[in-house]
């Protein structure tokens, strides 16, 4: 059986004040940039501090945009990653690849991990982070999810898994005091929660979490705004626990109310697996049953039919399961995507591009992001294939292509591991179009699951030409 899917999962997040030791960077913005290679920046420069902002993606509340990404320090190793979070500071003209920081687990205020954990101390893995304006003073909150000690409750036994808070302010969290621990209701405390997602789930405009109980008891739901004691205003636990991965639709950067559904997809081992859509609602909780979608592991809310309502689009993201009598999908799931209407009736499928023989893989080339890069209000659907991208937009498909070196580090890479995979989009210099991130890198775990990203690219929407591009390299602070 082969290994289950990792997804590298990215936060178009907020500006983080520079820490001590996060030595120079790489990354420069382009006055004539080249679709290739990127340039290299000077040290790193503080971003001003704003007055507040109602974006989750904005945490110094300058009204700009930030895009967080993870790096590796000193390379790692296979089983004992050392990681940090690089935050890239948007601006008026966009991301700006000089002004930058780094974050790790102590700049957070983060108790020690579980001895079961190999991670270096100090590690701070973006796949644990997320970031939500919890207490509503208009700049967001780091919200990372830290294992304990092993622990039982007489069912399961498991790490204490606890979503910890750093609150935010005009500087970001400095790390001076401990993060706070999110108080849960009893029935998930001596265990804790997994899969946890940002959202405001009943459109209140208060930012809300939302995750599995590890003792199989019940979804938990905890709804803004949070005390500084970590309490939540109320949690709601009637939803049932199910053995799948959350997917939560975004929350509008403007500010603006909107109730952010909740996609469960089943827990697959390569194969396609299913998904159950929890539509929100302003002014009510999560409703207690779901609508069962078509089975695909990559996904995407967005406004894709341009009516002012969100969408949803699930379809095949080209992984397989390579056990034998298991390598194929149905006819109605492979190569294809459907995006099912937020007003509802019948869902609308297209064709995913055609897949070159010589590059597949059991892994799949990547998943979808929702994307508005001309700024006509209706979101396209950024494609991974295995030569690039492509954003499937109603009837257009316009290719999207960044491609990484032939050779790095004295490797030589493979042809088929050269393309870079979408990785979000954003508007980052408020001009009402949104810029596409693209990611690219040489470690082979990257070219099979999509991890260890060091080359990234911001694009003029659809064009050939950046806004930005920047290197990870030099972004982690230096080790003995």
């Amino acid at each position: 059986m082969k290994p289950r899917i990792a997804a590298v999962t990215l936060a178009v997040c907020t500006a983080l004040a520079p820490l001590a030791g996060c030595g120079d960077g790489t990354g420069a913005r382009e006055s004539s940039p080249s679709p290739g290679e990127p340039t290299t920046a000077g040290a790193s420069r503080t971003p001003a501090p704003g007055k507040g902002s109602k974006d989750p993606d904005d945490i110094n509340g300058d009204g700009h945009r930030d895009l967080v990404v993870p790096i590796v320090v000193g390379g790692g190793g296979e089983d004992a990653t050392d990681e940090r979070v690089a935050v890239v500071y948007g601006s008026a003209k966009g991301l700006d690849p000089s002004t930058r920081g780094v974050y790790g687990r102590d700049d957070l205020g983060l108790p020690e991990p579980g001895r079961q954990l190999l991670a270096p101390k100090g590690s701070l893995s973006a796949a644990d982070l997320t970031t939500a304006d919890l207490d509503g003073d208009g700049f967001p909150d780091f919200v990372t999810t830290v294992q304990g000690a092993m622990t039982s409750d007489g069912n399961v036994t498991a790490p204490r898994t606890v979503p910890y808070i750093a609150w935010g302010g005009p500087g970001g969290p400095t790390g001076k005091t401990s993060a706070t621990p999110v108080q849960l209701p009893q029935s998930a405390r001596k265990l804790g929660v997994r899969s946890v997602v940002r959202g405001d789930f009943d459109g209140d405009g208060h930012h809300d979490l939302a995750g599995f109980a590890y003792n199989q008891s019940s979804m938990v739901v905890m709804y803004g705004p949070f005390t500084r004691s970590g309490t939540p205003a109320r949690t709601d636990t009637s939803l049932p626990w199910a053995d799948v991965e959350l997917v939560a639709d975004a929350i509008d950067p403007t500010g603006k109310p909107r109730a952010t559904s909740l996609l469960m997809h089943a827990v697959s081992d390569g194969e396609q697996s299913g998904n159950t859509l929890y539509t929100a609602r302003r002014g009510s909780r999560l409703p207690s049953t779901g609508r069962q979608l078509r089975s695909g592991n990559a996904h995407a809310f967005g406004d894709f039919d341009g009516d002012g309502q969100r969408d949803v689009a699930v379809g095949d993201d080209g992984s397989r399961n390579d056990e034998p009598g298991y390598e194929t999908e149905p006819a109605d799931v492979d190569g294809s995507l459907a995006v099912y209407p937020g007003a509802g009736g019948t869902p609308v499928t297209y064709r995913l591009p055609e897949a070159p023989k010589s590059a597949r893989t059991d892994y799949g080339p990547g998943g979808y992001v929702s994307a508005d890069p001309d700024g006509d209000g209706r979101d396209g659907i950024l494609v991974s294939t295995y030569e690039g991208a492509t954003l499937i937009d109603a009837a257009r498909r316009t290719t999207v292509l960044r491609t990484g070196p032939a050779e790095e580090g004295g490797r030589k890479i493979p042809a088929k591991w050269r393309h870079a995979r979408p990785e979000g989009a954003a508007d980052f210099d408020g001009d009402g179009k949104d810029e596409l991130i693209l990611s690219w890198g040489a470690d082979p775990r990257f070219g099979f699951y999509g991890e260890r990203a060091t080359r990234w690219w911001i694009t003029d929407g659809t064009t050939a030409a950046n806004k930005a591009t920047f290197t990870t390299t030099n972004f982690a602070p230096r080790t003995s």
